[in-house]
């Protein structure tokens, strides 16, 4: 099973407000330097999926689904790496 030192939280924007913000849980087995977001702009939007896979993504959640995670105690803000590597391992994204 891939440990949290293998991964690492990269959040980005693409707009104004914190619903635009997207939380990317990375695997840095797969890719070291975490999501190049020059790349992933020009990924065709067919296969922004794969793009995603391919430089390790391995689960992403927009704001309102942190925020609702949050609410619903799923997850924790005071750590979000552990808590959603946490969230990973319980819903079997990471085996």
């Amino acid at each position: 099973m891939l440990s949290k030192d293998d991964t690492k939280l990269e959040i980005f924007g693409f707009g104004e407000g914190d619903d635009d913000n997207f939380y990317c849980l990375v695997n840095l087995t797969k890719s070291p330097d975490g999501i190049d977001l020059k790349k992933l702009s020009m990924a065709d939007p067919r296969n922004f999926d794969e793009a995603l896979n391919k430089q390790g993504c391995i689960l992403l959640l927009r704001g309102d689904e942190v925020e609702e995670l949050i609410e619903r105690d799923e997850i924790s803000d005071s750590d979000l790496h552990q808590s959603i590597y946490d969230l990973a391992v319980r819903e079997e994204i990471i085996t």
